[in-house]
């Protein structure tokens, strides 16, 4: 008599929603009320970047008094130190503080670090609580809070640990962006460009129209809200077919073969967009020389990076280190390289067999690259 085996076969149904606000701690616009299913006498815990609370404090605590609910708010600081399991910890105990139910979202606000910290405790909490995020930073609006991932670095490696967990609502408000360092606009602008570069070339042609422009203020008006809207849904056009990451082939990855390591290698002090922008324009040097991409469309893409401030080198980036940033990359992505790499510009394909001779022909082809943009400039 033969043993006996059951399969089971399971499909899970997932929605969520990124929609545009205006001034969403007014009083006045209820969609946070609606996505945070708030009724007169709940109670809430609200997670709050630490910079964040300082200037929307009083914001945050009359918007939900205004309705009858009681926020319980915890303050986490943001940057990559924060990205770590003991602050998923500290959110769980203030959930439990609260003694929030399965269904009672958790609130989000603030940058990418601590969206991603937020939607790995909630889907932890009794294995899986909902969470609503209204990100902060340019990065979060156009990237890291309209995805399913949620992660914490660990041992040294950036998103090591992580977790698939849509939030049911995301809330974007430009709005935020007034305040932002000019920095950390350029760090949010990495991840467009990416997009640009890889998937929509009248995104590319706006921001190359628009570059100063755009950084100055802070992508308010309505070229900053057609960047912002073209962003967006490139970006959620390209993840809704693998939400899950079963094909490990994904043109999003661009930008993000060798700067988790970069990043990581540089704390304190280098932001992610910064590290994706160096890695993106040694990605456009290894297009270059593979005939993906031509010299002027890559000159094009290095002098967009450079125009909104942002670095497309860095001394850290010699080959060995390439070669084990590369190496961890394709563990990765199971075991193949698949490395995004520009077809001219608005189109992606993916390399293997980069190898040690490639990565030096390309450092050494886009230092060249770099002098000439100089000569020109």
């Amino acid at each position: 008599m033969s043993d006996r085996t059951w399969t089971v076969h399971a499909s899970l149904d997932v929605s969520y929603r990124v929609a545009e606000t205006e001034d969403v701690l007014s009083p006045e616009n209820d969609a946070l009320a609606r996505a945070a299913r708030t009724a007169p006498g709940d109670r809430r815990l609200i997670v709050v970047d630490e910079t964040v609370l300082a200037e929307r404090a009083g914001e945050i605590e009359g918007y939900f008094r205004a309705r009858g609910v009681t926020p319980t708010v915890l303050a986490l600081p943001g940057g990559e130190r924060t990205k770590a399991l003991v602050s998923v910890e500290r959110i769980a105990e203030a959930a439990d503080s609260v003694a929030l139910s399965r269904r009672d979202p958790i609130v989000a606000i603030g940058g990418g670090v601590l969206t991603d910290l937020v939607g790995l405790a909630a889907g932890l909490y009794r294995r899986g609580t909902p969470y609503v995020r209204i990100p902060t930073t340019l990065i979060g609006l156009v990237d890291a809070a309209i995805g399913v991932k949620t992660a914490v670095n660990f041992h040294g490696h950036k998103n090591r640990l992580g977790s698939f967990h849509a939030a049911s609502d995301t809330l974007l408000d430009r709005r935020f962006l007034r305040t932002l360092s000019t920095r950390h606009i350029t760090n949010g602008l990495a991840e467009i460009v990416k997009m640009g570069v890889i998937a929509d070339a009248e995104l590319f042609d706006l921001l190359d129209a628009h570059a100063e422009r755009l950084v100055d203020g802070r992508l308010d008006g309505p070229e900053g809200q057609r960047v912002i809207r073209l962003a967006v849904g490139s970006m959620l056009a390209e993840l809704e077919p693998n939400l899950w990451e079963q094909d490990l082939q994904r043109a999003v990855d661009f930008g993000h073969t060798f700067s988790p390591a970069l990043e990581m290698a540089a704390q304190p002090g280098m932001l992610h967009g910064e590290a994706v922008s160096v890695d993106m324009a040694l990605s456009c040097a290894l297009a270059v020389g593979r005939g993906l991409q031509g010299a002027d469309e890559a000159l094009r893409v290095l002098a967009l990076l450079r125009r909104v401030g942002l670095p497309v080198r860095h001394e850290l980036c010699e080959v060995p280190f390439l070669q084990d940033a590369l190496q961890e990359s394709t563990r990765h992505r199971g075991g193949e390289q698949n490395l995004p790499l520009p077809i001219g510009i608005g189109k992606c394909s993916f390399a293997v067999g980069v190898a040690e001779a490639e990565l030096r022909r390309a450092s050494a082809l886009l230092h060249r690259l770099l002098d000439e943009a100089g000569a020109a400039a």
